[in-house]
């Protein structure tokens, strides 16, 4: 019997007990769609963590202040000290100094009350240099950003997150006017969503000022920042330019890496971090559904050891006509691997499926991998062959006389 001959027969083989294949695939058919739509769900959660960390900026190091120690003994959070100057941040803006950093923007943050009319709005007032909205990745959806002329003059101008202009005003919000602890600003620019935000914080919920404006506003006064952003000149080069800074503040601090009054964050850790927990998930999720692929290999050699059975005397009279142990076997292995291929098809087609309507139901992305799409359906061919050899070669040492004489 030729290999077209041999499908033949085994697609009418399968197609002959049509509920019994339909059940004995279903294991592969959870299993496979298990498995794909558990690394799509990790590779979701994995892809959604990256654009948000890269919507703080391109390349990006953020710098912040150590930890403060009250005279009582209380220890502050990181970030609560003020060991930040603008003379740090000019300093690590040197080339000559730090070779592997593209540009710096020194930024103070304080919370302030904007208000518009009989409309007012708590938000966050961002002090900075001309240099964030690039550093930060961010786009303008209407009026523009402030100069380098009105850093140096500490010019009344602002820029307005999305949500923050929304919330203040109903119309068009550049050329209007804000007031802060009674200084006005003129709003110049609205920034375009950047559609990152967490439970507590929203990246589109913000002002932007210039430094001097900002310290004339909050009424601060001294060259203390909350913190510097960093962009590296290549991200290949961004853990040279980790190190130059740690050693550059170092030095002028004063201090040793133990006393550091300091802390640099970069996004590869943030990054490295989040997704350390989920791959964690999604191999024990995938071992999980990776169990229901090996009960659906048990289930095709269990009915192709019933198949065998029932087949007794076919395979008999089979033999009796000159057909060879090889022959047999083949049939048989054809047989289970159309069983787990056809499993494997219809497992891909339903992930494909839940792919599409999970994340309306989870609120959560589902990214498919070709990798691992072809490998569960690789996996579930293999299984209908791996578990079909048993049965095929049970079939195959049957004797023509023994098959012939069973009931």
């Amino acid at each position: 019997m030729n290999w077209p001959e041999t499908f033949r027969t085994g697609a009418e083989a399968v197609q002959a007990h049509r509920m019994r294949s339909i059940l004995t695939m279903l294991g592969i058919i959870i299993g496979v769609s298990s498995v794909i739509l558990t690394v799509g769900l990790g590779q979701g959660a994995q892809d959604e963590v990256k654009s948000q960390i890269d919507s703080l900026g391109s390349n990006l190091l953020v710098v912040s202040p150590g930890s403060t120690t009250s005279s009582s003994g209380v220890r502050g959070g990181f970030g609560s000290s003020t060991t930040l100057t603008l003379s740090d941040a000019d300093a690590i803006a040197d080339s000559s100094v730090i070779p592997d950093v593209k540009q710096v923007a020194p930024v103070t943050s304080s919370s302030v009350s904007l208000v518009n009319g009989t409309t007012n709005w708590t938000t966050t007032l961002v002090g900075s240099t001309v240099n964030w909205l690039d550093i930060r990745s961010r786009e303008l959806s209407s009026g523009r950003f402030f100069t380098a002329g009105e850093v140096a003059s500490s010019a009344p101008v602002v820029v307005l997150g999305s949500d923050t202009a929304g919330e203040l005003f109903t119309g068009t919000a550049v050329g209007q006017t804000v007031t802060v602890n009674g200084s006005a600003l003129t709003v110049i620019g609205v920034l375009e969503s950047s559609g990152s935000s967490s439970s507590e914080t929203s990246q589109d919920d913000t002002a932007v000022t210039p430094l001097g404006s900002a310290s004339s506003v909050t009424g601060t006064s001294g060259t203390s920042i909350s913190s510097i952003y960093v962009e590296g000149a290549a991200e290949s080069t961004l853990g040279a330019a980790y190190q130059e800074i740690n050693s550059l503040l170092l030095n002028l601090h004063g201090v040793t890496a133990t006393e550091a009054d300091f802390t640099i964050t970069s996004q590869e850790a943030l990054i490295e971090t989040a997704n350390s927990t989920n791959r964690t998930l999604t191999v024990l999720l995938g071992g999980v559904a990776g169990i229901s692929l090996l009960v659906g290999g048990i289930g095709v050699m269990n009915i192709m050891l019933v198949s065998v059975t029932e087949r007794i005397r076919e395979i008999g009279l089979r033999k009796a006509l000159g057909a060879t142990p090889r022959s047999i076997r083949r049939q048989f292995l054809v047989e289970a691997s159309m069983l787990g291929l056809a499993g494997g098809i219809v497992g891909v087609i339903i992930a494909v499926i839940g792919a599409q309507v999970l994340p309306g139901l989870i609120d959560q992305p589902v990214s498919l991998s070709l990798l691992a799409t072809a490998a569960a359906l690789v996996t579930s061919l293999a299984l209908g062959i791996g578990f079909g050899v048993y049965p095929a070669s049970r079939a195959a040492r049957l004797t023509p006389i023994q098959a012939l004489r069973s009931e």
